[in-house]
């Protein structure tokens, strides 16, 4: 376990792979923490050397009083890189975290080698603002059962659920463990996202993944914006895989990940 004080909290991270390696940072979901990446972590960590962290408010990082912003957990991440005298790294994030990778190379862009977009936005519609807005909902009655059972259709796609008819009793114990006054102020954080005008200010080379059943953060209107906005940018669908495709077809998502940074590592990956 290791902490690092960054803006005046203690945020919580992980280190994983060669000392050697080009790094490669993973940035949680909004409902995501560290263990969140069991399928990536000990594939990824064999080529890179892999950062986690959990943000302000996640995990095992202080959940200081809010409100919190998109643009302060990036700044957040920019300092834990430069506290890890780590000059620059790879980022890929998934959804709440793809929004931080976004901030990340707009405001800090020699920190961003590459960056690999999954199942994210640049803006909130009112279609999803009234989605996450549910989420708020379900929070504020500190029901781990009923923010589960009001997220996971969003989050998961009906042939995954269908497989793993037992995931809620798996994941329902978890989410009674949330803070659920921290869940608030990251679900409210994210209804302030809107960067689009700045996305072609991105400099780094950009990858945009999205899960062809994803129905919270889909393809149209918003991985086809963020392909449009951001310079030379490139497009994946995963077929089959809902939002939360990272863990739906982790073998997949790995390998587009792994393939994307082959070609786009400046100095190789290790192994």
């Amino acid at each position: 376990m290791a902490f690092a004080n960054v803006n005046g909290v203690e945020l919580y991270y992980e280190l994983h792979g060669p000392a050697a390696a080009p790094v490669l940072v993973l940035v949680n979901g909004v409902l995501m923490s560290t263990p969140s990446w069991a399928y990536q972590t000990p594939v990824l960590s064999q080529h890179y050397r892999l950062l986690l962290h959990d943000c302000r408010g996640q995990g095992q990082s202080d959940h200081p009083p809010g409100p919190y912003t998109m643009q302060q957990h990036a700044a957040d991440l920019a300092a834990l890189l430069d506290t890890l005298e780590i000059d620059a790294a790879h980022v890929a994030g998934i959804s709440y975290g793809g929004e931080i990778a976004q901030l990340l190379a707009i405001h800090w862009p020699e920190k961003a080698r590459s960056l690999f977009l999954s199942s994210t936005v640049s803006e909130v519609r009112p279609l999803l603002r009234a989605k996450i807005e549910g989420w708020i909902a379900a929070a504020n009655t500190h029901s781990g059962a009923l923010l589960y059972q009001c997220s996971v259709a969003d989050n998961f796609s009906e042939p995954w659920l269908a497989a793993h008819p037992n995931w809620g009793a798996l994941s329902i114990p978890r989410y009674e463990k949330l803070d659920f006054a921290a869940v608030v102020n990251l679900c409210e954080s994210f209804l302030g996202l809107d960067c689009t005008a700045d996305l072609p200010k991105i400099t780094a080379p950009t990858m945009v993944v999205v899960g062809e059943l994803d129905t919270l953060k889909p393809l149209e209107p918003y991985s086809r914006l963020l392909v449009e906005m951001i310079p030379h940018a490139e497009l994946l669908m995963l077929g089959n895989a809902g939002h939360a495709c990272c863990i739906e077809t982790p073998k997949t998502w790995n390998a587009a990940l792994l393939g994307w940074l082959s070609v786009n590592s400046e100095t190789g990956a290790a192994g």
